[in-house]
């Protein structure tokens, strides 16, 4: 069997995937992404998890066509280094990642950024299949986007797609990189995480982390805030509210720029959520439209949890 493999990097788990020549995922295998330590102790899980995919597709690591990384922070693609990738452990400077996994996998490694490959996979394989323009919005530990124009990625300088920080409040909350009023500041699980300690702090009932201690967590995944809600947590359900009209706001204004035809909402809180808050996002986006008689079509990304994974194997593709 040709084989590739695809991992997607995230701040609170590590997805991997072994995918076929028709990009059919034939094993795939999860580790949470670690909390402590440094780079060398997430390269060291990720390359755990691509085994664990590799065995239940049947293939050895080093048979692969090879691997695609989709990674966060700023990814140097012809070194395969990655700098500042703030919301991992110890990730402040420049690590090797694609050559430590290279090493450890036995197979030519590709890194992209993590929320451009995800896009890409949904334009080539998911619901971003009938448009020529695309804006990825991908909402789960940050909230990152990709860009795709004419067919084409538009990545700009090397930093275009930074959706999360587009600021949405003049002067508003600090999003966690150091600016004030980003919409990541107000949407990113990271940052919801931290407002709903400090609003905990302050006296507010939750149930957010009696959750986060019966699941036996660590941090207030995805799947914790989806629970809250469904059990009417008041601030659950304020600080989702919060994230769907930032959310809403700066995605209204990426749309007026560029005046694409859709938008593919994912990530691991995009895709918990589901069908009813994209509705309720595209819904908060009409008053800000300036087209609004016309507005994107806007789609949950149809890869799910593995479309991350699966869009960084498209690396390999290529």
């Amino acid at each position: 069997m040709q084989a590739r493999g695809g991992i997607d990097l995230g701040g609170t788990k590590i997805q991997a995937v072994v995918v076929d020549a028709r990009n059919a995922v034939r094993g795939e295998a999860r580790r949470p992404t670690p909390t402590k330590g440094g780079p060398q102790d997430v390269a060291n899980a990720m390359s755990e998890a691509m085994a664990d995919a590799a065995e239940l597709a049947g293939v050895e690591t080093d048979s692969l066509q090879g691997v695609g990384v989709g990674s966060p922070g700023a990814v140097d693609q012809a070194t395969g280094e990655v700098s500042q990738a703030r919301n991992l452990p110890g990730w402040e400077g420049t690590f090797g990642l694609g050559p430590q996994l290279s090493d450890a996998l036995g197979t030519n490694v590709a890194l992209g950024n993590d929320v451009d490959v995800a896009t890409d996979g949904e334009f080539e394989l998911g619901v971003g299949k009938p448009f020529d323009s695309l804006l990825g919005v991908f909402w789960g530990t940050g909230v990152g986007g990709g860009v795709i124009l004419n067919g084409e990625r538009w990545t700009g300088r090397g930093a275009a797609g930074e959706i999360g920080h587009m600021v949405v409040k003049e002067n508003g909350r600090r999003c966690p990189c150091g600016r004030l009023g980003c919409m990541e500041a107000y949407a990113g699980r990271s940052a919801m995480e931290h407002k709903a300690r400090r609003e905990v702090e302050k006296g507010r009932k939750t149930s957010l982390f009696k959750i986060m201690e019966k699941r036996g967590r660590d941090r207030l995944t995805s799947g914790i805030w989806w629970r809250a809600v469904k059990h009417e947590d008041k601030l659950a359900i304020e600080l989702i509210d919060q994230a769907i009209e930032a959310i809403a706001t700066a995605t209204a204004s990426a749309v007026n720029l560029l005046d694409i035809e859709a938008v593919v909402i994912g990530g691991g809180l995009g895709t918990r959520f589901g069908e009813p808050y994209v509705k309720r996002i595209a819904k908060a986006m009409q008053p800000h439209l300036f087209s609004d008689d016309r507005p994107p079509k806007i789609e949950v990304a149809a890869l799910g949890d593995l479309g991350g994974a699966i869009g960084a194997s498209l690396l390999v593709a290529r």
